[in-house]
C-alpha cells in the first residue's frame, strides 16, 4: 500500500502574468493558518499566461476547506483568475471506456488494487463484453453497449447517462476503439483522457505501427491526450519512446508499444487526479 500523505489543499491558477501573484498567494494562505507543502509555477513568455500550483496543509487552517474558494475570490478577481479548489483527500470517480484489448484497463486496475491510483471506480463502460472478466476479478460494474455506425448516437446518449449517474469526474479512454462524437465531448461535463498508440503527432489516425514499420522508423512512442473534437490533436499529457530496430516485425513493434501505452496512460491519469496539469489553449504545463 502506498503511504497517503497529510491532507492538503491544492490551489490551481491561470491568468495573465502581473508582478505581485506569488506573493499575494502565498501571503493569503498565510494569513489564514496554512503552511505551504509544495509550490510551482511558470509563465509562457509568448503568451503572457501565468499557471501556479500550490499545495497547503489543512492542520492549522483558520477556515474550513469548503469556505475557502469565497475567501479567495476577491484576490481572484484583482488578479483576473481562472482557479479551481481540491482537497486531497478527495477520490475522484473515474469512468472507464474500453474495447476489446484488455492491456490498458488491467494495468489501470491493478494500480489501483494497489492504491497506487487514489480514484473510485464506479463503473466500466464497452462495447463488447471481452474484457468482463477484469471487471469481475476486481468488482466493478461492466457495462456492455455494442454500437455500430447506425446506432453511434443513441449508443453514447446511453454511455452519456450511465456516466452522468455514477457522477464520473474523469473518463478514461483505456484502448476504446471508437472516436467519441463532438456532441459527446460536448455533454461529458468532465475531462476525458485518452491513450494513443503512437508518439503524437506523427502517423495520427489509424494502424499507426504498420505506418511506422512502413517508414522504417527507429523510435515509436505512446501519447496521452485529453480528448477533444479535433480527433488526436488534444493537449497532451504524458509521452514516452522506446527504441526498435529493422529485425522488429509489426508484431514487435505492437507489443513495445503495448508496454508504454500502460506506463503513458498510468503516469497521465495520476497525474491528472493529483491535479499537476493546467491546460491553457492546445497546449498543457505539468508541474513534477
Amino acid at each position: 500500500m502506498t503511504t497517503r500523505k497529510k491532507d492538503s489543499i491544492i490551489l490551481l491558477i491561470r491568468c495573465k502574468d502581473r508582478k505581485g501573484i506569488v506573493a499575494r498567494v502565498s501571503g493569503f494562505i498565510h494569513d489564514f493558518g496554512g503552511n505551504i507543502l509544495d509550490s510551482d509555477h511558470h509563465t509562457d513568455e509568448d503568451t503572457n499566461v501565468f499557471l501556479m500550483r500550490m499545495e497547503f496543509a489543512t492542520d492549522g487552517l483558520q477556515m474550513p476547506p469548503s469556505d475557502i474558494p469565497a475567501a479567495f475570490d476577491p484576490i481572484a478577481k484583482v488578479y483576473e483568475m481562472h482557479y479551481e479548489v481540491y482537497p486531497s483527500a478527495q477520490r475522484p470517480r473515474v469512468g472507464f471506456l474500453v474495447s476489446k484489448q484488455d492491456h490498458c484497463l488491467a494495468d489501470l486496475l491493478q494500480r489501483h488494487r494497489r492504491d497506487e491510483l487514489h480514484i473510485d471506480i464506479p463503473v466500466i463502460i464497452s462495447n463488447h463484453d471481452t474484457c468482463a472478466s477484469w471487471a469481475e476479478l476486481f468488482n466493478i460494474p461492466y457495462v456492455v453497449y455494442p454500437v455500430t455506425k447506425e446506432t453511434k448516437p443513441q449508443q453514447e446518449q446511453q454511455v452519456l447517462a450511465l456516466l452522468k449517474e455514477h457522477h464520473v469526474e474523469l473518463v478514461v479512454m483505456a484502448r476504446y476503439m471508437q472516436i467519441l462524437s463532438a456532441e459527446f465531448l460536448t455533454q461529458v461535463g468532465c475531462p476525458v483522457i485518452n491513450i494513443h498508440h503512437s508518439f503524437l503527432p506523427a502517423f495520427i489516425g489509424a494502424n499507426p505501427y504498420r505506418q511506422a514499420y512502413d517508414r522504417g522508423v527507429k523510435i515509436i512512442g505512446a501519447t496521452a491526450h485529453y480528448a477533444t473534437q479535433d480527433l488526436d490533436e488534444g493537449p497532451i499529457i504524458e509521452q514516452d519512446v522506446i527504441r526498435v530496430g529493422h529485425r522488429d516485425t509489426v508484431e514487435d513493434l505492437v507489443r513495445k508499444g503495448r508496454d508504454l501505452e500502460e506506463v503513458v496512460l498510468a503516469r497521465a491519469v495520476r497525474r491528472h487526479i493529483e491535479r499537476r496539469v493546467l491546460v491553457y489553449g492546445r497546449k498543457t504545463v505539468v508541474f513534477d
